[in-house]
């Protein structure tokens, strides 16, 4: 978990690092937009070999959310 959390710190240049933990709901992060959900996607594919869609991640409301899909 604490590797993903921080390859997703890693996505984003302004978040503190602080503010990125299991609970943190990604969505709401000033950084947030389409972008970063495109970043997320080849994060996705290119680290944890995971197919990551719009729907999963409109369903997914914390970082544990996320990280929950990379262990299918």
């Amino acid at each position: 978990m604490e590797q993903f959390l921080e390859n997703f710190y890693e996505l984003l240049e302004e978040t503190d690092r602080d503010v990125i933990t299991p609970d943190t709901e990604f969505k709401n992060l000033d950084e947030w937009n389409s972008m970063t959900a495109l970043m997320l996607i080849a994060m996705f594919d290119e680290q944890y070999e995971a197919k990551l869609n719009g729907d999963s991640i409109n369903k997914a409301n914390t970082l544990s959310d996320l990280f929950q899909l990379t262990q299918k």
